[in-house]
């Protein structure tokens, strides 16, 4: 495709001025525009100012001279960035300082030279598409942007925020593909679960799990937990990554304490319709290993490791309503939470018993 040729709007009271620069725009393969004063200059510039790349400007001129003409142009915010060439028969100094104040990019006395003039033309036409590229890379940037902002929002309607934050950022390619740090992991579910499946309707069944997938979802966002996934009635969550957290164990015990208490308030409103339940935590930390899982079309960001067991088996220990938390995790938050001993547990798989303790509450103050 042959690309457009420029356009130059001429503006001069004199029909002969005007038609010699045509003249001279054509030896440089620019469209030339005409306007015998500053007011049908602006008309055309208003209506085809996309088009036109430079603009050569007299001075002295009936209904708008030069200089309102050059003042309108670059207080116009869709015409300042248009380079504009004074070409006059006024040399004084005073009109070159003047023009050069307004916005002018060049001045030039007539008679003019036409290779300095052609000279100046080609510098304008390449500062003004200079311009143009730096405003299309500005649109473009924002729309990507605004691409990955949309990509984000998306995500997160899937994914825990900070995986959506994860997948757009350029660090994330790296943290995906695996890294070892440690961290907490947290498991949660519903106890009484499988008999209220088998009496209740689907319909109630699937009610309920959202009202409860929401309610823990809205505390998992707030304490800045990352949610790898619910499954039915269960859930894994783990802290410090992708976010790096100091209080990463303090997080989780609050969070915990905080979705037991609202699990009380959407229990009491379903043991109403006859629906009893109970509510199971199990915490542990350690050191795991953490990145993208899954296979090609369906993968998840998540945690592997030992902690990631004993929450697990931890969870599935616990009574309702308690929050039980390995020895390794009690040992970070032992001074601001009340816990009670549950004496030693033999988990599911595991070659010795572990002692948990059950978290009652945060000390006042903490």
């Amino acid at each position: 495709m042959t690309p457009a040729r420029a356009v130059a709007l001429i503006v001069d009271d004199s029909p002969v001025n005007r038609k010699l620069l045509a003249r001279l725009l054509q030896t440089l393969d620019i469209d030339a525009r005409e306007a015998a004063n500053g007011r049908a200059a602006l008309e055309v510039l208003r209506a085809e100012g996309s088009d036109v790349a430079v603009v050569l400007l007299d001075i002295v001129m009936p209904v708008m001279d030069g200089y309102e003409t050059l003042a309108a142009i670059k207080h116009d915010e869709a015409l300042r960035h248009l380079p504009v060439i004074m070409i006059t028969g006024i040399e004084e100094l005073g009109s070159v300082i003047r023009c050069i104040e307004l916005g002018a990019t060049d001045y030039l006395p007539k008679p003019f030279d036409p290779m300095i003039l052609g000279a100046r033309i080609r510098a304008s036409l390449a500062g003004k598409r200079l311009h143009d590229l730096e405003i299309e890379s500005a649109e473009r940037q924002a729309e990507l942007l605004r691409t990955i902002e949309h990509q984000k929002d998306e995500l997160s309607r899937f994914l825990s925020p900070q995986v959506a934050a994860l997948v757009s950022s350029p660090e994330g390619v790296q943290l995906l593909a695996g890294h070892r740090r440690i961290a907490t992991s947290l498991f949660a579910d519903l106890r009484g679960f499988t008999s209220f499946s088998e009496a209740a309707e689907p319909e109630e069944v699937l009610g309920i799990l959202r009202e409860y997938h929401k309610a823990m979802g809205e505390l998992i966002m707030e304490h800045g937990g990352t949610l790898e996934h619910f499954a039915g009635d269960g859930m894994m969550v783990f802290f410090n990554d992708p976010v790096l957290q100091e209080d990463h164990v303090e997080r989780s015990v609050r969070m915990s304490i905080a979705m037991r208490d609202r699990f009380a308030e959407m229990s009491a409103e379903w043991a109403k319709r006859g629906h009893t339940l109970g509510f199971g935590i199990g915490i542990a930390t350690g050191y795991a290993t953490l990145g993208r899982i899954g296979f090609e079309g369906r993968y998840d960001y998540g945690m592997v490791g030992f902690a990631v067991i004993t929450a697990a088996r931890l969870s599935s220990a616990a009574q309702a309503n308690q929050i039980l938390l390995s020895p390794r995790s009690y040992a970070d938050v032992e001074g601001i939470v009340d816990v009670e001993p549950v004496g030693e547990i033999q988990l599911k798989g595991f070659s010795r018993p572990i002692a948990p303790l059950n978290v009652l509450r945060m000390r006042n103050g903490a």
